[in-house]
């Protein structure tokens, strides 16, 4: 590999925590105006390469040029003082600051850019309708996103990581990053772009670095490559689909949800589950899907409408009384208000379920071990990690240990999963999936929501479509296509009559 014409060189970047390999000898470059894809299943070294890359992770060896000559990031300012921005899949944003105060916050040798700067920055990515004066709080998602990246190039950041920036997006909103990320390439700016959803690195990307197990398997021109041969390349095989109808669907109804509403998001909500049937409500972000899951939950204090669990109505408001009810609820941001991410994998497994580790108000240990080995053996988690900080593992493993928590044979009447794969990659995916089928083997109802259509269609028994606060329509899932889903998700009722 030679530094012509490569503004970022990676040459046998190495790094070990312990006995573990997460980066060994790992080379690829990126050229001035390249959006190149970094890809790699869950674990397979990306993060590490990011971190090293933006300052926060020191290499074991290996060398890290800039425009050929050899830098030493040893902290995110020294990064940012090379160029490096990393603009992270978690917003760093303070909502209740301006986007003006927003894009100075940490400039760095005390230069706060001009007004006049920050406006053209915006004007830039297409946030012409954006006031520096607005606060970020109140902004969509997306455009709080395009702030994140305008922070980056208010200090001129040559070299962008854009970490799963689309992760939680709508298409509108997925739409304006890509445009901002081919404005920004077009300017000659570097875009490394990290991301599990493949149809956006092949529309996206011109070139494509693979890792597997903390290995770089190769770099290829997007253009040579499909969805199956970069799956092949991440997990070196292709990975089993399960084309079989399931067939454990029971008769009867364990769930009934009538009339349920929260204002003015959700209307008019209908729905009756199986034993053992897996519902997936397909919509994108803002449909209505989440404010279902998170009313079952009890997380919802002001709710209309009535749930009845094996008959017996629930009164909603209150995540212990569902929980009581036998709805375990699972978050689609598990960082935020799903893990105890400073806490070991041991401990966030059994946080919910205290009750049945423990007598007289203390833990019963043998009680407590048994349930920890059976919950990391679903997870597929080794046993000597148990005592790892959940905050450590990749952001795959952290929402196979969410998941897993919620497994439970005893007591479990419907599962409810937002975003259940949010951030996570094919076969974390695949594994997460058999997870909520092994559940719903047991028995379990579940209901998950998902704004991927893949994802929707792969795991449903009974396709749920919603568009503005209200359902498009119900299918079984033998009975619907991919394009009828996607027209009812992204057009609603008025394209459903048509």
């Amino acid at each position: 590999m030679s530094s012509t014409g490569s503004r970022l060189e990676v040459r046998d970047i190495s790094k070990s925590y312990g006995a573990v390999k997460a980066l060994a000898g790992v080379s690829f470059d990126v050229a001035p105006g390249e959006v190149h894809a970094l890809l790699g299943h869950n674990g397979a070294g990306k993060s590490t390469l990011v971190k090293v890359l933006s300052g926060l992770v020191q290499p074991d060896g290996g060398e890290v040029l800039i425009n050929g000559q050899l830098v030493d990031p040893r902290s995110p300012r020294q990064a940012q003082a090379n160029g490096v921005a990393l603009v992270d899949q978690e917003l760093s944003l303070v909502p209740t600051l301006s986007v003006r105060e927003n894009l100075t916050l940490g400039a760095t040798r005390g230069y706060v850019p001009h007004a006049s700067v920050l406006r053209e920055i915006l004007d830039s990515l297409g946030l012409s309708r954006v006031e520096l004066k607005d606060q970020v709080g109140s902004l969509p998602l997306g455009e709080q996103q395009l702030i994140e990246i305008a922070r980056a190039l208010s200090r001129d950041a040559q070299i962008l990581i854009l970490d799963e920036p689309t992760a939680t997006l709508s298409e509108h909103e997925i739409e304006m990053v890509f445009r901002a990320v081919r404005r920004m390439a077009a300017d000659g700016r570097s875009i490394i772009y990290v991301s599990h959803r493949l149809g956006e690195i092949l529309e996206l990307c011109q070139r494509a670095t693979v890792f597997r197990d903390g290995k770089c398997v190769g770099t290829e021109e997007v253009s040579n490559l499909s969805r199956e041969s970069i799956v092949h390349m991440m997990l070196g095989h292709l990975p089993e689909v399960d084309t079989q109808a399931r067939g454990t669907v029971s008769e009867g109804v364990v769930v009934e949800i009538q009339d349920l509403a929260v204002e003015p998001r959700l209307v008019d909500f209908d729905l009756k589950i199986a034993p053992g049937e897996i519902v997936g409500l397909a919509g994108q972000v803002g449909c209505g899907a989440s404010d279902v899951l998170r009313a079952l939950g009890g997380l919802v204090p002001y709710v209309g409408g009535t749930v009845s669990i094996d008959n017996k109505q629930l009164k909603l408001g209150n995540p212990l009384r569902s929980a009581r009810a036998g709805i375990l609820y699972t978050t689609s941001d598990r960082k935020i208000d799903g893990l105890f991410l400073g806490h070991s994998i041991a401990r966030n497994l059994v946080a919910t379920r205290l009750p049945r580790v423990s007598g007289a108000g203390f833990l019963n240990s043998l009680k407590e071990r048994r349930s920890i080995r059976r919950l990391l053996e679903l997870t597929g988690i080794a046993p000597d990690r148990r005592r790892t900080p959940v905050g450590a593992l990749s952001g795959g493993n952290q929402q196979k240990v969410l998941v897993a928590r919620s497994l439970d044979k005893e007591g479990c009447r419907l599962l409810v999963l937002d975003e259940p794969t949010r951030g996570v990659d094919v076969g974390g995916r695949a594994d997460i999936h058999d997870l909520v089928r092994s559940a719903a083997d047991e028995g379990s109802a579940v209901l998950f929501s998902s704004t991927e259509l893949d994802e929707v269609l792969e795991l449903s028994d009974t396709v749920v479509t919603m568009f503005g606060g209200r359902v498009v329509a119900v299918y079984s899932r033998a009975d619907v296509s991919a394009a009828q889903v996607l027209t009812d998700m992204t057009h609603g009722m008025q394209e459903h009559a048509a």
